[in-house]
This record gives C-alpha cells, sequence and structure tokens, in this order.
C-alpha cells in the first residue's frame, strides 16, 4: 500500500466535510467560508488535510459571530490565521527555550536578521515584550559588556521608553534594542565576577592588607572615601600623575592572580590600553629616578 499526499480537491472536500460534522469537527457552529478562504486553506496544506483542518479551526475559534450568530471567513481572515498557525511558540513549554535559546545565540553571533527573526517569533507566539528585554538587559553586559559599556544604557532607555509607549510602537524601541546589541562590539569578560565568586567560596576571604585598612574603623565617624581616614601605608591616587599609583589591593596569598581577561575589541580595549600605558610610563618614571 502506497501513500500519498491528498489534491487540493481531496482537500477542499474535507473542508467541507469538517464544517459539516457536528462529533468531531465544526458542525455545531454555524459558519460560513468564502470559496477563496477555502482555496487558500487547501493550498496552504501542501497535501495535509491537517494544516488545513488545524488553520481553520484557528480561524473559526478566533472570529466573532455576527448579531445572528453566524462565523463568517473570509480571504483575509484565512490568511491570518495561517500566520498564527505558524507560530509554534508555546510560552510556557519547550519551544519556549527553544526560541529563547535561538535569540540569544543570534545575538551572541552579531547575526542581527536571525535575532530579529527569533524575536518576532516569540512576541507573534504571545510572548511577554519585557522578558525579551530582560535577555537583551543581561547580553548588553555578558556578551557586549565592556566592548561597548553604552550598549546597557541603551538597552535599558529603549525598556524604558516601551513601558511609556506600549504596542505597537514599543516595536521600534524592541527592535531598536535587539538591532544594537546584535551589531555591538562582543566581549564576555565581565563573566570574570564568577571566577571571583569560585575562588572565594573555595578558598575563603583572605585578610585586608594593613596600608588598605581603615584607621578610623571603629570610629562611628568613619569616612572610609577621604584620604585622611586611610592607613599610614597607603597611597592615595588622586595625588598622583594619572590618579594612579601601584600598590597592592588583594591579600597576600591572591595578589598575583588574575581573573579579569580584557577583550581586545571595541572600548574595552581602549580603557585597558590606557590603562597600561599609565602602568609603563610610571614604570619608566621610576627608572629613571635610579
Amino acid at each position: 500500500m502506497s501513500l500519498y499526499d491528498l489534491t487540493t480537491d481531496h482537500v477542499l472536500t474535507m473542508i467541507d466535510r469538517s464544517l459539516k460534522d457536528k462529533e468531531r469537527g465544526l458542525g455545531k457552529k454555524d459558519v460560513e467560508v468564502t470559496d477563496e478562504a477555502k482555496q487558500h486553506l487547501a493550498d496552504f496544506a501542501g497535501g495535509d488535510i491537517r494544516n488545513a483542518i488545524n488553520a481553520l479551526e484557528v480561524a473559526v475559534l478566533s472570529s466573532d459571530p455576527d448579531d445572528e450568530g453566524v462565523i463568517h471567513i473570509d480571504l483575509e481572515i484565512a490568511k491570518e490565521c495561517i500566520q498564527r498557525r505558524g507560530v509554534r511558540y508555546d510560552g510556557g513549554g519547550d519551544e519556549h527555550y527553544h526560541y529563547a535559546s535561538a535569540f540569544i545565540k543570534s545575538l551572541r553571533g552579531s547575526d542581527v536578521d536571525a535575532a530579529l527573526y527569533w524575536m518576532m517569533a516569540m512576541l507573534e507566539g504571545g510572548e511577554d515584550p519585557n522578558f525579551i528585554f530582560r535577555r537583551m538587559l543581561i547580553q548588553a553586559s555578558e556578551d557586549v559588556g565592556m566592548a561597548d559599556p553604552h550598549a546597557l544604557s541603551l538597552v535599558n532607555a529603549a525598556h524604558e521608553a516601551f513601558t511609556k509607549c506600549g504596542m505597537p510602537e514599543g516595536l521600534y524601541f524592541l527592535a531598536h534594542a535587539c538591532i544594537y546589541v546584535a551589531l555591538a562590539p562582543k566581549s564576555n569578560s565581565t563573566g570574570a565576577v564568577f571566577s571571583v565568586r569560585s575562588e572565594i567560596q573555595n578558598n575563603g576571604i583572605g585578610e585586608v592588607p594593613p596600608h588598605l585598612r581603615d584607621k578610623t574603623a571603629n570610629s562611628k565617624q568613619s569616612r572610609y572615601l577621604g584620604i585622611e581616614n586611610a592607613s599610614d601605608d597607603y597611597h592615595y591616587p588622586h595625588s598622583h600623575d594619572h590618579h594612579w599609583i601601584p600598590q597592592d589591593y588583594l591579600p597576600d596569598d591572591v595578589k598575583d592572580k588574575q581573573w579579569y581577561e580584557p577583550g581586545n575589541i571595541g572600548r574595552e580595549s581602549k580603557l585597558w590600553d590606557r590603562l597600561q600605558k599609565i602602568k609603563e610610563a610610571y614604570q619608566k618614571a621610576s627608572e629613571k629616578k635610579r
């Protein structure tokens, strides 16, 4: 026995049967479907009656009856229900995680078209726009980070604008944030915080070096931000060229460790290069004094 796709005529016949079947179809409802709408559903089915019947069901269940209780399905409604049917997104099921994962990975991979596509797939499926903004806020730090520190501010501003304007104009703010994060230079160096957390969780916290301790810690008027309260061995950076002076800020047992690994793209590389140049200038000045 061979299997074959149904022809368009077969699908049209099954659509009519479904409209009349009161037990397994839509016969209990008073539904009128134009010939153009039926033809469109049949063409969409691609030889699979389930596609046509499911789309028809979406159209009937999402349409209001007229004053006489009749549900009218025309070509425009048929087209719209097929678009809805094409979104297989379930905000509470596995598809939620699959779509969100595709969106996140597209942003991280700087594929702006794919990022917009998966974002719209989620929105069309009924996803809360605030969830999408939360994901973009996270990525602005996790995947863009110091390469473009402005990304976080931009996404946050877009989210605020969205809350003030709502939909459908809010799509502009969603797109604005999505496009920016996708096109922004990427750096995951902010992940250093998790390496530091692991260090502390595994090895505990070392003692604060003597020169970093607050001389007035026992005073109710301790002013830890001022120079006058620092220990005698503490060097106040603002009193030196470039507002920097070499000194140890970590406990002795970890002072040689480095968790932060700077990226070499965008703003981050410029910030890191600036600091290295200051250190080099200080080193050269120190060597001349010797």
